[in-house]
């Protein structure tokens, strides 16, 4: 978009003045025409409204329109009158706010800020004496001067940008008016025949409207037309990713008849889900085609992703290939491992004694294991002895050679670096298939815009089998008694004989102590450390769970003793395990039915769900209590009720993205670029996104080099900077 030279041009050769382009560059990471005008005003004040003053964000930098009330000088420092603290009380209808100037910056404030007169003021909010204000606030006056007959803001809309302390959203908005002339000059990335089919105003009349409307319609056709932009160009660049993807070679893997495959399927216990068997057409369909598989399966906690990844695994040895899994922690690869080979059972064995005639190797690669089992491994994947290999990124390393790497499977994508994925795909003689799983469902607009290069698979229900889990907050301020309640719960289900989780957010050793202490203070009502596995593990060994077996399971454990306390709970040696969020993913113990999550309001509504979903993973119901000494009103509070009123994911999810906003999501899918959305929200613009990945597949095939569309190759130059160009070659 910003690809032309009128756009192009930095913005310190524009009559902004070289102080102004400085800060806009530095504080905004705005340099040319182009970057100024798509920083688009956040909201608008109405010259007869006035913005909101009663539920201002303490510490932000805010923009408000309000009218001055009182102003009053106070004096101190003894009878001259050497200190003077000027307090204007200015309102809004809403509420009221304070503003204070001190010393010299006392006498203009004074003269301009009389009762009536109405101004936008921008400052950063800060608490005294338990009240909010601002300190020192910027202001302009809204009414013209002696000398101006024209009030300038009469009637017109006020634009509030996203602005900082160094520059207010009115010098943003005069510099905004230097460089709007330019918009003329903008190349439009949409071809006509979309943008006329679909009644979208023109690019030029977009920008001056998103910046300078007169009415609200105005700027409901700027945003309409601005959002399609974003929407398209970002799916352009992903539709061109997949139709790349369709030219690489692979090899077609078609599992033989009578083979691994069919030799397990015989020996399931249970049938698949139709889910399952959805997926699982989709991916064996995939692996038949002689281009690379992108595919995305995601799912419920619990669903069968492992089973549906486990069978593609097989179906590509069948085809005389080898499988690797790739999972982010040691404690998931080894799980993995273990609950592999107890499903293959002998079919695990392959090349050892009692082992199936149609058996393989199934090998584990961290990288804590001892020399002579990792050279054994190594030698198993070159020789091609081993076809499944289950690691960490220890997989990864230069050493690790594999004789026909068909097919990497990488478990929970997003604790992955771009890198790391290449570097194993980088195996293959030819591009491997590559499957990517996660736990986490992700709303149909997020998987579109984030993982646009992925086709998805999607289960949605889970196994025969598996059984509810109830979930409740536990007001531990509040209501110390519901605390006690639930220690005796966990009891009660010991007593049935069955094992509980109790998860804390911090392990509590010295190391753990030093960083807390150079961690910056966190909001007021986290002043107290978060609660740590070693105390409360030796709190509940000595109080209300005193004769249970109690362990601990944290990351900084040696990998053979995370190892021996996860084999013991498993055993069902063990009553409690008192872990951190290693037993997040992957984790599987159907006999454990209760988790305590304690300071639950520390961790996100994903990572809350997958904690969860740890529990009821057999036949007995499974139990979830989490543990807040936050205040009822709060919205941690609220975040842990929505999580304790549905087990469904993918609604969780959207609240988590309603939460979080997309900047956190499109920030780590490019590759920590800036995200490119300024107008587009994921969550509430599926319909633009899905029609607009329609529109970019069929022009991505009609014309992949876009020949025919030199402005959206423009546009594309601009979204894809080298960072997000690497993020999308590499996938």
């Amino acid at each position: 978009m910003d690809g032309v030279p009128a756009l192009d041009e930095p913005l310190s050769k524009k009559s902004l003045g070289p102080a102004t382009a400085k800060v806009l560059a530095e504080a905004l990471d705005l340099h040319t025409v182009g970057d100024l005008l798509h920083h688009y005003p956040r909201r608008y004040a109405e010259r007869g409204e006035l913005t909101a003053l009663s539920d201002l964000p303490l510490d932000e930098h805010v923009t408000v329109v309000a009218q001055v009330a009182d102003a009053r000088v106070h004096t101190f420092n003894g009878s001259k009158g050497r200190g003077q603290r000027l307090e204007v009380t200015i309102t809004d209808g809403s509420g009221r706010l304070q503003l204070v100037f001190f010393g010299k910056g006392v006498h203009k404030p004074h003269h301009d800020l009389l009762p009536g007169t109405r101004a936008m003021f921008a400052g950063k909010v800060s608490l005294f004496n338990r009240r909010l204000q601002l300190a020192h606030p910027s202001y302009e006056l809204l009414r013209g001067d002696g000398e101006e007959a024209v009030d300038v803001w009469a009637g017109a809309l006020i634009p509030i940008y996203p602005a900082t302390t160094k520059m207010e959203s009115w010098k943003i908005a005069k510099a905004v008016d230097a460089v709007l002339p330019s918009a003329v000059d903008a190349i439009d990335p949409l071809p006509d025949a979309l943008r006329e089919g679909r009644g979208l105003a023109e690019l030029p009349d977009a920008l001056r409207l998103i910046h300078r409307p007169r009415t609200k319609a105005d700027i409901a056709t700027a945003r309409e037309r601005l959002k399609w932009d974003e929407a398209f160009v970002l799916q352009v660049a992903l539709a061109r990713r997949r139709h790349a993807d369709t030219q690489l070679p692979a090899v077609a893997r078609r599992p033989a008849p009578d083979g691994i495959l069919d030799a397990f399927d015989a020996k399931l216990p249970f049938t698949l889900t139709d889910g399952q068997q959805k997926a699982s057409k989709e991916i064996f369909d995939d692996l038949a085609t002689e281009h690379p598989m992108h595919r995305l399966l995601q799912g419920e906690v619990g669903s069968g992703k492992t089973m549906v990844a486990l069978r593609a695994m097989l179906a590509v040895v069948d085809s005389g290939g080898q499988a690797a899994m790739l999972a982010p922690t040691e404690v998931l690869a080894q799980q993995h491992h273990r609950s592999v080979t107890e499903m293959m059972g002998e079919l695990a064995e392959g090349g050892m004694l009692g082992g199936a005639e149609r058996a393989t190797k199934v090998v584990l690669l961290t990288g804590s294991m001892g020399v002579p089992a990792r050279r054994q491994a190594l030698l198993d994947l070159v020789t091609g002895e081993a076809g499944l290999v289950i690691g960490t990124h220890a997989l990864i390393e230069d050493k690790v050679q594999f004789h026909d790497l068909g097919l990497v499977v990488v478990d929970e994508q997003h604790r992955f670096g771009v890198e790391q994925r290449d570097a194993l795909r980088g195996k293959g003689k030819q591009p491997p298939h590559l499957l990517v799983m996660t736990a986490t469902p992700i709303p149909r607009t997020v998987a579109m815009t984030v993982f646009g290069d992925l086709e998805t698979s999607v289960l949605d229900q889970l196994p025969a089998g598996r059984s509810p889990i109830a979930s409740h907050v536990v007001p531990a301020a509040d209501k110390p008694h519901f605390l006690t309640r639930a220690w005796e719960r966990v009891r009660e289900e010991v007593e049935k004989g069955h094992q509980a989780y109790v998860v804390c957010p911090r392990i509590g050793d010295e190391e753990d102590q030093k960083k807390k202490a150079k961690a910056s203070a966190e909001d007021e009502a986290e002043k107290r450390p978060p609660l740590a596995v070693l105390d409360i593990a030796e709190k509940l060994r000595t109080g209300p769970l005193t004769g249970l077996r109690i362990a601990v399971l944290h990351g900084r454990m040696h990998p053979d003793d995370k190892d021996d306390v996860m084999r013991r709970f498993a055993a069902g040696e063990l009553d409690v395990l008192v872990a951190t969020t290693v037993i997040e993913v992957g984790v599987n113990v159907p006999n454990a039915t209760a988790m305590v999550i304690m300071d639950a309001d520390r961790f996100g509504v994903s990572q809350l769900h997958q904690l969860r979903g740890r529990v009821g993973r057999g036949s007995a119901p499974g139990l979830c209590l989490l543990v807040s000494e936050m205040p009822e009103a709060t919205p941690a509070r609220q975040r842990l009720a929505a999580v304790a009123g549905t087990l469904d994911g993918f609604e969780l999810s959207r609240i988590d993205l309603e939460q979080r906003r997309e900047g956190d999501v499109l920030g780590q899918a490019q590759s920590g670029v800036r995200s490119s959305l300024r107008v587009l929200t994921v969550i509430d613009d599926e319909e633009v996104i899905a029609a607009a990945r329609e529109e970019a597949t069929a022009l991505v095939l009609a014309d992949p080099d876009l020949t025919a569309h030199p402005g959206l190759r423009t546009a594309l130059d601009a979204l894809l900077d080298k960072d997000r160009e690497e993020y999308l070659e590499k996938g």
